[in-house]
């Protein structure tokens, strides 16, 4: 074929290519297309390597030291690596970024061996020297910048009870932690989330600039943050640890409201969602195009009471209020049962629990005989916050909040339901603003101090300890804990606390459950962590 006849087959090709590939991107398709369509034609279309994960609400930082809140950690267990990990689906401690650790005798000297060859996602060395200065950073703080250490190391450098003595780099790859006394979950403590090593390059322009542009070792890197709407991390293709991650992208997709995340689910917008309710369960089972997972159960939800608020001031009003709510009708209207009702601030599943405490039983009457105690036979008005967006431990604040308001209502409470965005929610009841406000806790590292310290304890009043409860006799309960590593002396002290805090009734402990998420059935390798922080490396779809 000549040249000339050549050229003009070739431009009658491409006006017919053209025009077929008009009439595919016209007519009903408005909105264009999808993130995963983008992707698709990214990769020939051939393979399907980004996952969207459709997740309740957003994240309020991609700091994880900043923070105390699940939303964020999703994001960055992904981004961030530990000096230690967690196992598969349990909290047993694992090799992370150390891959050898060796605990002195007396409990107050650990060294920690790091794997070499390392790097951050912007090319900085992983160190013995980057893990001190993440340390340095962290001690060096103040509770509302890094309130989670505060909580789980007594404070900070200056402060009498901060129990780390020292952190310094022997060598290049040699890291020695020096306590002031023992601390039995120390080694689970440093693997939680927040506790991950970040880049020194990265956090050293300051902390407001980096909790928008995170820089871990882990086997994704951060790309682009759209508030209330996305967060986008792709695959590091020079991570440590050889084939992994089998994704290319990961796309986390905030949509608040469940039966629109559901839905997502079910048209194929998402490949994941969390937050399931407990009565879509079956409707995702009987699907053959999608699989249900079972997070293993690891936390409690409750409606917190601030001490320092009138007339929550007072324990009869606070024991009124665990009589007045029916946590029954809660469970069953709510979660299917896939929880049960919480008679502690912790989860039966943590070692320590007090099984001979029971729940406070639904009994109005005794909720208004003690109300006539302390002086409110009349009842009062009171502001109850609902939560505003689905947690592992609340499927739907709202209505979970409707049944506490008329419950109330019997007992001559007039409750105002409120509620705020959540960062702003968290911020507010953190002041101590809420007269009663709903919550809850995903354990972060399996240990009773995790609960109780962290949630009830003087120490964290400003940081993790909302109702701002205070008790001399707790406290040196949960000190002497911490420092005793003898397992069953450990137990029976939150046992003994246990039974203080359920007298003293700061909290109305609602429910342990079972989360649950649905994803498509292509879906291989997601393993639901019960932490809530779900580590993404294997997941692949087959």
């Amino acid at each position: 074929m000549r040249k000339g006849k050549l050229w003009s087959f070739a431009l009658i090709m491409l006006l017919v290519l053209s025009t077929a590939l008009a009439a595919c991107s016209g007519g009903d398709d408005k909105e264009g297309s999808s993130d995963k369509d983008k992707d698709a034609a990214d990769t020939g279309g051939n393979e399907n390597k980004t996952l969207v994960f459709g997740r309740g609400g957003d994240s309020t930082s991609l700091d994880p030291s900043r923070v105390t809140e699940g939303e964020t950690f999703k994001v960055t267990v992904n981004l961030f690596e530990t000096l230690l990990n967690f196992g598969e689906q349990d909290t047993t401690v694992q090799p992370g970024l150390a891959k050898e650790w060796e605990p002195s005798e007396d409990g107050l000297t650990y060294t920690f061996q790091l794997e070499e060859g390392v790097k951050f996602h912007d090319g900085t060395d992983l160190n013995a020297e980057a893990v001190v200065k993440n340390f340095e950073r962290w001690a060096n703080g103040d509770a509302d910048t890094f309130p989670y250490y505060n909580s789980m190391f007594g404070g900070f450098k200056d402060d009498e009870n901060h129990i780390i003595e020292s952190v310094t780099a022997d060598g290049d790859h040699t890291v020695v932690i020096k306590l002031k006394r023992p601390q039995a979950p120390f080694l689970k403590n440093i693997a939680m989330s927040m506790f991950a090593i970040s880049s020194p390059t990265a956090f050293e322009k300051g902390d407001d600039e980096y909790e928008r542009n995170p820089v871990g070792t882990g086997p994704f890197k951060f790309v682009e943050w759209k508030p209330n709407e996305t967060i986008t991390i792709e695959k590091n293709e020079d991570y440590w640890q050889d084939g992994l991650p089998k994704l290319d992208k990961v796309i986390f997709k905030s949509i608040p409201d469940n039966s629109a995340r559901l839905n997502s689910l079910l048209s194929g917008e998402i490949d994941l969602a969390d937050g399931i309710n407990p009565a879509d369960g079956a409707k995702i089972e009987d699907n053959d195009k999608l699989q249900l997972f079972e997070r293993p159960s690891m936390n409690v939800g409750y409606l917190g009471l601030t001490v320092t608020r009138e007339p929550f001031d007072k324990k009869e009003v606070r024991q009124a209020l665990n009589y007045a709510i029916d946590k029954q009708t809660i469970i069953d209207s709510f979660f299917e049962g896939r929880a049960e009702i919480a008679n502690n601030p912790m989860p039966p599943s943590i070692s320590g629990y007090n099984e001979d405490i029971k729940a406070y039983p639904y009994d109005p009457e005794k909720a208004k005989e003690l109300l006539k105690q302390a002086g409110l036979e009349d009842g009062f008005e009171m502001e109850l916050w609902a939560m505003p967006v689905p947690r592992p431990y609340m499927p739907d604040g709202t209505k979970v909040a409707e049944v506490i308001q008329s419950n109330l209502a019997d007992v001559g409470i007039k409750a105002k339901i409120v509620s705020y965005e959540w960062a702003t929610y968290l911020e507010k009841a953190e002041k101590g603003d809420a007269d009663a406000f709903m919550l809850g806790w995903t354990g972060d590292n399996g240990d009773a101090d995790n609960f109780l310290y962290v949630l009830l304890d003087e120490d964290n009043i400003g940081s993790n300890n909302y109702t701002y409860f205070k008790n001399d006799e707790t406290h040196k309960l949960f000190l002497e804990a911490q420092t005793e590593v003898d397992e069953d002396k450990r137990n029976e002290l939150y046992k003994q606390a246990q039974e203080i805090l359920h007298e003293e009734a700061p909290w109305v402990p609602l429910a342990h459950s079972i989360p649950l998420l649905g994803g498509v059935q292509e879906l291989t390798g997601f393993v639901p962590h019960p932490t809530g922080s779900d580590l993404l490396s294997n997941v692949e779809f087959k």
